[in-house]
């Protein structure tokens, strides 16, 4: 047994190892269940009981050797494996340049960032909804032609769930659960069946605001929709207030402003009128407060509604609606410089 030890440490002392491979290699072939300092353990078990002592000196400093033989290796291996120097450690891990913020998240994030310094918060809410918060509680009547089956998408075999139209049913459920003051923005994905077009598309992106409180009024609307046209556009940017028509709000209005590519003197844009529609608005319906849970003998509010496309396309002048969807990678590129 003392030979076989003797040879083991021999054969030991000259162990080489290129690679990770090589090195488990030995480890296995030495101190593995089946390996060979196990063998000599089992072997162990019939040296007579003068010579335990002895041999097991000898075996624990076989078993020294192999560990720190093994791990001499391994420090070897990995110092030859850091070395190469064709190696570069910063590349990406695929051999593409990197990306850019998509056009229509870096004009959301830059709305977002606006109302927020005007003390708005951001609310979220599903995607998938029930007519009773995309409509009914908007005060949506029932045979109103938003209802019908060429505007809305409506889930296959329940006709109460729809994909949301507009992002004003994130507005009702914020209602539903939060007591005024309520000062919240509303951006999202929503859909219209719509045909795709270079002006339309089937979904595209809100922003919805929505503030609720006692003595609101439409001044309050008006100035802070002037902040915002302001804040986006450049500090020259004028507004107009036109009367519309929407079913959550009343009075209603749409809101233009001063053309930002010929600065209201009239161009192709803006079709020589010299402002151009950007968002609806309008004091929130009492009915709405009503159905959702609000006072409106005690509370007023005002709501407003922007397409982030909309938007996107007055700041950057992007003619074609489907380029926002489609992912060329030459019309990203344009935006590098605005990230």
């Amino acid at each position: 047994m003392i030979e076989k030890i003797n040879r083991l440490l021999e054969e030991v002392a000259s162990l080489t190892a290129t690679d990770e491979k090589a090195l488990e290699e030995l480890r296995i072939k030495y101190l593995s269940k089946k390996g060979e300092l196990n063998a000599l353990m089992a072997e162990f078990r019939n040296v007579p009981a003068e010579q335990k002592r002895e041999m097991g000196q000898r075996l624990n400093g076989l078993k020294t050797a192999i560990t720190e033989k093994l791990a001499e290796l391994r420090a070897a291996v990995a110092t030859t494996d850091a070395s190469h120097d064709d190696l570069d450690l910063t590349r990406t891990a695929y051999p593409i340049p990197l990306g850019t913020r998509h056009p229509l998240s870096i004009v959301k994030n830059e709305i977002i960032d606006i109302f927020s310094r005007l003390g708005f918060s951001l609310a979220d809410g599903p995607e998938i909804e029930d007519d009773w918060h995309v409509f009914s509680s908007m005060n949506f009547a029932p045979d109103h032609p938003a209802r019908d089956m060429q505007d809305t998408f409506f889930v296959e075999q329940q006709p109460d769930i729809v994909l949301r139209t507009h992002t004003s049913s994130v507005q009702s459920r914020v209602m539903e659960t939060t007591q005024p003051p309520i000062r919240v923005i509303c951006p999202g994905r929503v859909y219209r069946n719509e045909a795709i077009s270079a002006r339309a598309h089937c979904f595209f992106h809100q922003v919805e605001g929505l503030y609720v409180d006692k003595d609101v009024s439409f001044t309050d609307l008006k100035q802070v929709l002037l902040t915002f046209a302001r804040e986006m556009f450049g500090a020259d940017t004028r507004i107009r207030l036109r009367p519309s028509y929407f079913p959550f709000t009343e009075p209603s209005a749409e809101m233009d402003i001063s053309c930002n590519i010929c600065g209201g003197k009239g161009c192709g844009f803006c079709k020589h009128t010299g402002w151009v529609e950007i968002l609806g608005c309008g004091m929130v319906d009492p009915a709405v407060l009503d159905a959702n849970g609000i006072d409106s003998k005690v509370y007023k509010g005002y709501a407003f509604g922007m397409g982030v496309e909309r938007i996107t396309n007055l700041k950057y002048q992007v003619s074609d609606l489907r380029l926002f969807s489609e992912n060329d990678v030459r019309f990203l590129d344009e935006f590098i410089s605005a990230n």
